[in-house]
Protein backbone atom coordinates (compact mmCIF):
# COMPACT_ATOMS: atom_id res chain seq x y z
CA UNK A 1 0.00 0.00 0.00
CA UNK A 2 1.24 3.53 -0.98
CA UNK A 3 0.71 5.73 2.39
CA UNK A 4 1.35 9.49 2.86
CA UNK A 5 2.08 10.66 6.58
CA UNK A 6 1.61 14.50 6.42
CA UNK A 7 2.64 16.91 8.92
CA UNK A 8 2.09 20.10 9.56
CA UNK A 9 5.16 21.13 11.48
CA UNK A 10 8.66 21.36 10.53
CA UNK A 11 9.78 18.12 10.36
CA UNK A 12 13.52 19.99 11.69
CA UNK A 13 12.29 21.36 14.60
CA UNK A 14 12.14 18.56 17.80
CA UNK A 15 8.62 18.26 18.46
CA UNK A 16 6.02 15.59 19.84
CA UNK A 17 3.82 15.41 16.50
CA UNK A 18 6.78 15.13 14.32
CA UNK A 19 8.10 12.62 16.08
CA UNK A 20 5.14 10.08 16.19
CA UNK A 21 4.93 10.94 12.25
CA UNK A 22 8.19 9.78 11.53
CA UNK A 23 8.52 7.00 14.16
CA UNK A 24 4.69 5.71 12.33
CA UNK A 25 6.51 6.25 8.91
CA UNK A 26 9.67 3.81 9.79
CA UNK A 27 7.49 1.31 11.69
CA UNK A 28 5.21 1.19 8.67
CA UNK A 29 7.95 0.74 6.29
CA UNK A 30 9.29 -2.28 8.27
CA UNK A 31 5.84 -3.70 7.79
CA UNK A 32 6.67 -3.54 3.93
CA UNK A 33 4.27 -0.84 2.95
CA UNK A 34 5.78 2.32 0.84
CA UNK A 35 5.58 5.19 2.69
CA UNK A 36 6.40 8.96 2.05
CA UNK A 37 6.46 11.76 4.88
CA UNK A 38 5.08 15.04 3.66
CA UNK A 39 5.76 18.54 5.88
CA UNK A 40 7.65 21.65 5.89
CA UNK A 41 11.32 21.52 6.47
CA UNK A 42 13.69 24.44 7.95
CA UNK A 43 17.08 23.07 5.94
CA UNK A 44 17.53 19.55 5.14
CA UNK A 45 15.31 16.35 5.57
CA UNK A 46 16.30 14.98 9.02
CA UNK A 47 15.88 11.06 7.25
CA UNK A 48 15.24 9.40 4.24
CA UNK A 49 11.69 9.21 2.51
CA UNK A 50 10.75 12.86 3.76
CA UNK A 51 9.09 15.22 0.71
CA UNK A 52 9.82 18.80 2.20
CA UNK A 53 6.91 21.08 1.54
CA UNK A 54 9.20 24.51 1.90
CA UNK A 55 9.88 26.40 5.28
CA UNK A 56 8.24 26.86 8.02
CA UNK A 57 6.95 30.03 9.08
CA UNK A 58 6.95 30.17 13.34
CA UNK A 59 3.43 31.22 14.33
CA UNK A 60 1.49 31.82 17.92
CA UNK A 61 -0.53 29.14 18.80
CA UNK A 62 -2.00 27.50 21.88
CA UNK A 63 0.77 29.94 24.22
CA UNK A 64 3.41 28.29 22.06
CA UNK A 65 4.72 28.87 18.69
CA UNK A 66 4.07 26.30 16.03
CA UNK A 67 6.46 26.04 13.28
CA UNK A 68 3.87 25.61 10.60
CA UNK A 69 3.51 26.62 6.93
CA UNK A 70 0.24 28.00 5.70
CA UNK A 71 2.06 29.73 2.73
CA UNK A 72 0.84 29.26 -1.30
CA UNK A 73 4.11 27.91 -1.75
CA UNK A 74 3.84 24.75 0.49
CA UNK A 75 -0.03 24.23 -0.76
CA UNK A 76 1.54 24.13 -4.34
CA UNK A 77 4.05 21.31 -3.52
CA UNK A 78 1.37 19.70 -1.55
CA UNK A 79 -0.58 19.37 -4.54
CA UNK A 80 2.27 18.06 -6.70
CA UNK A 81 3.55 15.61 -3.86
CA UNK A 82 0.29 14.16 -4.28
CA UNK A 83 0.03 14.15 -8.08
CA UNK A 84 3.21 12.38 -7.84
CA UNK A 85 2.75 9.89 -5.06
CA UNK A 86 -1.00 8.74 -6.03
CA UNK A 87 -0.90 7.54 -2.47
CA UNK A 88 -3.75 4.81 -1.58
CA UNK A 89 -4.23 6.58 1.69
CA UNK A 90 -3.36 10.07 3.51
CA UNK A 91 -2.67 10.08 7.38
CA UNK A 92 -2.83 13.76 8.22
CA UNK A 93 -2.01 14.69 11.78
CA UNK A 94 -3.60 17.88 13.27
CA UNK A 95 -5.61 17.99 9.98
CA UNK A 96 -7.04 21.00 10.77
CA UNK A 97 -3.42 22.92 11.72
CA UNK A 98 -3.18 25.32 8.36
CA UNK A 99 -1.06 24.31 5.55
CA UNK A 100 -0.38 20.86 4.02
CA UNK A 101 -3.13 18.83 5.77
CA UNK A 102 -5.37 21.18 4.90
CA UNK A 103 -4.78 21.33 1.43
CA UNK A 104 -5.03 17.56 1.17
CA UNK A 105 -8.53 17.79 2.43
CA UNK A 106 -9.32 20.77 -0.08
CA UNK A 107 -8.82 18.99 -2.70
CA UNK A 108 -10.82 15.64 -1.10
CA UNK A 109 -9.53 13.26 -4.02
CA UNK A 110 -7.70 10.66 -1.62
CA UNK A 111 -8.87 8.26 1.34
CA UNK A 112 -7.85 10.15 4.48
CA UNK A 113 -7.17 9.28 8.12
CA UNK A 114 -7.18 12.25 11.00
CA UNK A 115 -5.18 11.96 14.26
CA UNK A 116 -6.03 14.63 16.65
CA UNK A 117 -3.19 15.24 19.07
CA UNK A 118 -3.66 18.63 20.83
CA UNK A 119 -6.05 19.07 24.26
CA UNK A 120 -7.33 21.59 25.96
CA UNK A 121 -9.72 23.69 23.21
CA UNK A 122 -9.04 25.55 20.69
CA UNK A 123 -10.60 28.76 19.12
CA UNK A 124 -9.37 27.58 15.57
CA UNK A 125 -12.49 25.05 15.27
CA UNK A 126 -14.65 27.75 15.27
CA UNK A 127 -13.13 29.12 11.99
CA UNK A 128 -15.73 29.19 9.35
CA UNK A 129 -15.61 25.81 7.22
CA UNK A 130 -13.64 23.91 9.76
CA UNK A 131 -16.56 21.54 10.03
CA UNK A 132 -16.84 21.16 6.57
CA UNK A 133 -13.35 20.26 6.26
CA UNK A 134 -13.35 17.70 9.07
CA UNK A 135 -16.23 15.81 7.70
CA UNK A 136 -14.17 15.29 4.60
CA UNK A 137 -11.38 12.79 6.64
CA UNK A 138 -13.02 9.31 6.23
CA UNK A 139 -11.66 8.31 9.55
CA UNK A 140 -10.68 10.49 12.91
CA UNK A 141 -8.17 9.31 15.58
CA UNK A 142 -7.41 10.87 18.71
CA UNK A 143 -4.41 10.50 20.83
CA UNK A 144 -5.99 10.56 24.13
CA UNK A 145 -9.37 10.49 25.63
CA UNK A 146 -8.65 14.54 26.46
CA UNK A 147 -7.71 14.91 22.55
CA UNK A 148 -11.20 13.50 21.71
CA UNK A 149 -12.65 15.22 23.80
CA UNK A 150 -12.12 18.51 22.30
CA UNK A 151 -12.04 17.22 18.64
CA UNK A 152 -15.76 16.28 19.53
CA UNK A 153 -16.63 19.76 21.46
CA UNK A 154 -15.34 21.91 18.47
CA UNK A 155 -16.51 19.32 15.83
CA UNK A 156 -18.73 16.65 16.27
CA UNK A 157 -17.89 13.40 14.87
CA UNK A 158 -17.04 10.00 16.16
CA UNK A 159 -13.33 9.11 16.72
CA UNK A 160 -10.96 6.18 17.51
CA UNK A 161 -8.55 6.57 20.40
CA UNK A 162 -5.49 4.88 19.90
CA UNK A 163 -2.58 6.22 21.91
CA UNK A 164 0.79 7.68 20.87
CA UNK A 165 3.26 4.84 19.83
CA UNK A 166 6.58 3.68 20.93
CA UNK A 167 9.58 2.72 19.10
CA UNK A 168 9.87 -0.69 21.13
CA UNK A 169 13.23 -1.51 19.03
CA UNK A 170 14.73 0.92 20.16
CA UNK A 171 15.29 -0.37 23.86
CA UNK A 172 16.59 -3.37 22.48
CA UNK A 173 19.69 -3.37 24.30
CA UNK A 174 18.19 -2.16 27.95
CA UNK A 175 15.38 -4.95 27.02
CA UNK A 176 18.50 -8.16 26.98
CA UNK A 177 20.41 -6.16 30.31
CA UNK A 178 16.84 -6.80 32.04
CA UNK A 179 15.80 -10.23 30.47
CA UNK A 180 12.44 -8.80 29.33
CA UNK A 181 10.69 -9.54 25.96
CA UNK A 182 10.54 -6.73 23.77
CA UNK A 183 7.38 -6.94 21.64
CA UNK A 184 5.64 -4.12 19.18
CA UNK A 185 3.96 -3.73 15.99
CA UNK A 186 6.41 -3.21 13.79
CA UNK A 187 8.81 -2.74 16.56
CA UNK A 188 6.00 0.51 17.31
CA UNK A 189 3.65 -0.16 19.94
CA UNK A 190 1.32 1.71 21.51
CA UNK A 191 1.86 -0.06 25.08
CA UNK A 192 4.58 1.05 27.56
CA UNK A 193 6.15 -2.28 28.22
CA UNK A 194 7.66 -3.22 31.15
CA UNK A 195 11.24 -3.15 29.84
CA UNK A 196 10.77 0.95 29.91
CA UNK A 197 13.01 1.52 32.81
CA UNK A 198 10.04 0.10 35.05
CA UNK A 199 12.03 -1.77 37.22
CA UNK A 200 14.40 1.01 37.63
CA UNK A 201 12.11 3.28 38.62
CA UNK A 202 10.57 0.79 40.96
CA UNK A 203 13.92 -0.13 42.70
CA UNK A 204 14.25 3.85 43.32
CA UNK A 205 10.88 4.27 44.53
CA UNK A 206 11.26 1.57 46.71
CA UNK A 207 14.62 3.45 48.11
CA UNK A 208 12.80 6.64 48.39
CA UNK A 209 10.08 5.04 50.68
CA UNK A 210 13.11 3.02 52.96
CA UNK A 211 14.88 6.81 53.05
CA UNK A 212 11.39 8.27 54.37
CA UNK A 213 10.75 5.76 56.72
CA UNK A 214 13.57 6.10 58.72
Amino acid sequence: MRIGLVSPYSLTVPGGVQSQVLALGRALRATGHKVRVLGPCDGAPPEPGITPLGNSIPTAANGSVAPIAPDPSCALRTIRALRDEQFDVVHLHEPLVPGPCETVLMLNNVTTVGTWHAAGGSVAYRVPGTRVLANRISHRVAVSQDAMRMAVQGLGGTYTVLWNGIETNRFDEFCTEYNTPNQGYGGFSCHMSYCFGARRLESHVMKLENRSSR
